[in-house]
């Protein structure tokens, strides 16, 4: 039986947790990265050296020399996007790493990212969903639906040009008679499509297979979740939510691999939170201290650009967020922009007409009813972005850790103190 050395690491909260600075401060220990789920709506932000890269599609650990970087079969893959990103890696010599792509991924196509927009529009004032406008929902829609477009049929024009004879037909049906829109050309999507498969097509390979060999050889696998739990298509606010399996289950539809391959949870905490687009969010501040924590988090969505709602830090959704995904060791990032916040709120229950509730709610519609009960804990405003261990940080830093820790009965295993790299506090993840 071989030595399983298989990571798992997701977001607690609605996304921007930091989940790529911790894939990133891993790297060096790892010899498989793994991107299975959503596609180039995710924005992981990786600072090494003071040079900020974004990764919206590919994993975080492409900046590593001599690892595997695998696009599992779970993601659909936006074909400009990946060569975007593929071509700006390799023009400043940063494209170290190996690159498999599952030829089983779906392709988000032109047509999905109109849909994504004319729907979104569509649905009017207080239905928006707050789409990024990635086609990622319509892509998702189409491999349920059976009509999809795989990688493997990217790289094959004549596959292609069958498949996408009759997608087309029914696309522009949608675009002409309920959205008034001009039909999109056959040709004007399928050249493009069939330079895309040609371009793709050196990077596809058997990722499950693999994935499988990596494993059982005792290989160091991290699968790197996008997104965040609150935002799972079955257990996030549904309906503002992605349209893919964030939560920890989703690792293994995404991938091939098996649940018993799994050997730990790593679940990334912001030490407050935030959340983009529509949707609840009991939480959010909209005082001064809201704006503040916007201002010193940087909190832009690295996808969209689109300002981050901000607040402070909610347990029961925590506590949710924690028992699903089965977390192991927690993460904690962000902890250097509460210096300076004066006292920091935590809210340990809601209020809802007088009722005190302690737990998340199974349905999510009933939180706009939810007003936060907080507990306040002492702040601190000495600077922790130098700090390199643990009893380097004030009391009361320390303090907030060991709370976050006690609300989850979970070790914090990470802590982070500033963006780079090199600005966190390691106690043995």
């Amino acid at each position: 039986m071989s030595n399983k050395n298989v990571d798992l690491l997701v977001g607690a909260q609605w996304g921007d947790e930091g989940k790529g600075k911790v894939v990133d401060i891993l790297g060096s220990e790892v010899d498989v990265f793994v991107r299975y789920q959503g596609g180039a709506n995710a924005g992981h932000t990786v600072v090494a050296d003071g040079q900020k890269v974004v990764f919206h599609l590919l994993p975080s650990g492409m900046l590593y020399p001599g690892k595997l970087c695998v696009l599992g079969n779970g993601l659909v893959i936006d074909p400009e996007q990946f060569l975007n990103e593929t071509g700006e890696l390799f023009s400043k010599g940063q494209d170290k790493a190996r690159l498999a792509v599952s030829p089983h991924a779906h392709v988000v196509m032109p047509y999905h990212k109109m849909l994504d927009k004319l729907q979104e529009e569509s649905r009017g004032k207080g239905r928006k969903i707050g789409t990024t406008g990635r086609g990622i929902g319509p892509c998702y829609v189409d491999k349920y639906s059976r009509s999809g477009l795989r990688i493997e049929d990217l790289i094959n024009p004549d596959v292609l040009r069958e498949r996408l004879t009759y997608i087309l037909e029914e696309k522009n049906q949608i675009f002409t008679k309920l959205y008034g829109q001009k039909p999109l050309p056959f040709d004007e999507v399928f050249e493009p499509a069939r330079k895309w498969g040609e371009a793709i097509a050196p990077y596809v390979d058997d990722t499950r297979a693999l994935l499988r060999r990596a494993v059982d050889e005792g290989k160091h696998v991290l699968l790197e979740g996008a997104q965040a739990a609150l935002l799972d298509i079955d257990h996030g606010t549904y309906p503002y939510v992605t349209s893919s399996s964030t939560s920890a289950s989703g690792a293994f539809t995404g991938t091939g691999l098996a649940p018993n391959d799994l050997t730990r949870v790593i679940s990334v905490v912001k030490a407050y939170t935030t959340r983009v687009g529509e949707g609840p969010f009991p939480t959010e501040d909209f005082t001064e201290a809201g704006e503040t924590l916007r201002k010193n988090g940087g909190e832009f969505g690295a996808t969209t650009g689109r300002p981050r709602r901000c607040g402070w830090l909610d347990v029961p959704a925590l506590k949710y967020a924690t028992e699903l995904n089965g977390a192991n060791v927690i993460a904690l990032t962000k902890l250097d922009v509460l210096t300076g916040m004066g006292d920091i709120k935590v809210c340990t229950s809601y209020d809802r007409n007088g009722e005190k509730v302690t737990s998340w709610p199974t349905d999510t519609r009933v939180l706009s009813e939810f007003k936060p009960v907080y507990e306040t804990l002492p702040g601190w405003d000495e600077d922790i972005t130098e700090c390199k261990n643990f009893d380097d940080l004030p009391e009361n830093a320390k303090s907030y850790v060991r709370y976050i820790e006690e609300v989850l009965h979970t070790p914090v295993g990470l802590i982070g103190v500033g963006p780079d790299r090199n600005q966190t506090i390691n106690r043995g993840i």
